[in-house]
């Protein structure tokens, strides 16, 4: 897969006299004046995958307490601040969110393009939800469309985003709408996700309906509308339906955390939030997910409490485990992952422990478990759901079972692990150890400094809203 990389100018330019065929004259017959929608969809798609997959996989990672950082570790401290090696994901979605708006007014204004609006709407809901979920009330209604519209957007409420129309939920219906109205013979070209399959896509936003109303659901009943999709059963069920492309093993399209240089690399290891974690579970994917430390006499693995002070403690990282090896010399196995079988299965193994679906919930349970140790490429062993890993384990919660063994799977997506400890308390993370948030684990991320530089007026709004851009103010779900 290769990254298309594009530029769209606009020049106004004034005379103060008209010249004979002034605009034949003056037109770049080399440059085109639009992107078609094949070479956007796939943009978008690839972009906004591989950036994330490294921002989850660095900060996200960190704030969920999948890894800690040896040096250079402001962010590991909480002070989110100061981004390092990730920690900025604000112009991540704010481009691509634009580059799918372009998208999506072409599928509509152009009929040859029709079969690109459901994607696109699909594209802007899951973007979306994760641009809010991280950092609370944003620009959005008023977003993303700076030529036609204004560059100084409001910020939204995070339940407006979600709950009014041309939001989340209402741009998934729209989108699976759009794609069953559909019935021209045009084919849907760049697509990376799922190479033109229209009913993966609506198995896809089915899924990130599921997702978003356990999300809220603490604060709206969607009990109704999760039955009817459980019911259907028209959503992501097995891993060849995931909604992922691959990573290649070698540069441009590798994993980007194997293109950092070694220093960069040696600095990332197991938290020790994780190695409890797999200790208790007996799990054997630590071996995927971390590497033996290497003063270590019998293969064991270490992990280093998050967020020391590199100022003044100096570990060797010879006495810690590092990452593992498929996250640096050999890629090919991983995925820039949007919506998988075994978060659908999670997801819904909630709502029935919620009441909010009648099902059995040890079978979704169990069924999630089997996948993800298959999407990771690990044998499931015969007794691991019978020992501390089974739902009803003595001494802990089906909730926590289940948010646990999704913190686990979601190693290359550590955002998702962060949301779902900030909505739920598992699995239990620890305070840091030179914590620069009063000990506090953030429930936010803030707003970067362009936010304010650039939208002065309406970014004031937002920050007093947050008690002054404060890492430890609730989103909305979260209250």
């Amino acid at each position: 897969m290769k990254k298309i990389i594009y530029t769209i100018a606009i020049f106004a330019i004034t005379f103060a006299s008209c010249t004979k065929d002034f605009e034949e004259i003056n037109t770049n017959q080399n440059s085109p004046v639009s992107v078609q929608p094949s070479l956007l969809l796939r943009q978008v798609i690839y972009d906004y995958g591989e950036q994330m997959s490294y921002e989850g996989f660095a900060a996200g990672n960190l704030l969920s307490q999948h890894y800690a950082l040896l040096d250079f570790n402001l962010f590991d401290r909480h002070d989110l601040k100061s981004p390092q090696l990730g920690g900025n994901p604000w112009p991540i979605f704010f481009t691509n969110l634009r580059d799918n708006e372009i998208l999506l007014k072409q599928s509509r204004e152009t009929p040859a393009f029709a079969v690109y609006e459901g994607p696109a709407l699909i594209l802007k809901a899951y973007m979306a939800a994760a641009l809010t979920d991280i950092f609370g009330d944003v620009p959005y209604f008023e977003a993303f469309n700076g030529v036609d519209g204004t560059v100084t957007p409001k910020y939204d409420l995070q339940e407006d985003i979600y709950q009014n129309e041309k939001g989340i939920l209402d741009n998934l219906d729209k989108g699976i709408a759009a794609i069953n109205a559909y019935s021209a013979a045009i084919s849907l070209e760049g697509d990376i996700l799922f190479n033109g399959d229209l009913d993966a896509w609506v198995r896809f936003a089915n899924s990130l309906k599921i997702k978003y109303l356990v999300r809220i659901s603490n604060k709206v009943d969607v009990s109704n509308q999760l039955q009817t999709i459980f019911t259907s059963g028209n959503y992501i069920k097995n891993n060849s339906e995931n909604a992922t492309f691959d990573f290649t093993n070698t540069a441009p399209n590798s994993f980007r955390f194997a293109q950092l240089r070694n220093g960069d690399f040696t600095n990332f290891i197991m938290s020790e939030t994780a190695e409890e974690i797999f200790a208790d579970l007996n799990d054997n994917r630590v071996g995927n997910f971390y590497q033996p430390f290497a003063n270590s006499t019998s293969n064991e693995f270490n992990g280093l409490i998050n967020g020391i002070n590199a100022s003044t403690t100096t570990p060797s990282p010879d006495d810690y485990s590092l990452v593992g090896t498929i996250f640096r010399e050999d890629t090919s196995s991983l995925d820039a992952n949007f919506m998988t079988a075994w978060e659908t299965s999670f997801l819904l193994a909630e709502a029935a422990q919620k009441g909010l679906i009648t099902t059995n919930v040890e079978t979704l349970y169990n069924n999630g478990v089997t996948l993800a140790f298959e999407y990771w490429n690990t044998n499931l062993p015969a007794t691991y759901l019978a020992g501390n890993a089974n739902l009803n384990a003595a001494g802990k919660t089906p909730l926590e079972q289940i948010i646990t063994q999704k913190w686990i799977a979601n190693t290359i997506n550590g955002y998702e692990s962060w949301i779902e400890f900030r909505r739920t308390g598992f699995p239990a993370l620890k305070n840091v150890a030179a914590s620069l948030n009063n000990n506090l684990i953030p429930v936010r991320m803030p707003y970067p400094a362009d936010a304010g530089a650039l939208n002065a007026e309406n970014y004031k709004v937002a920050e007093a809203a947050t008690n002054g851009n404060s890492l430890d103010v609730k989103v909305w779900w979260n209250e």
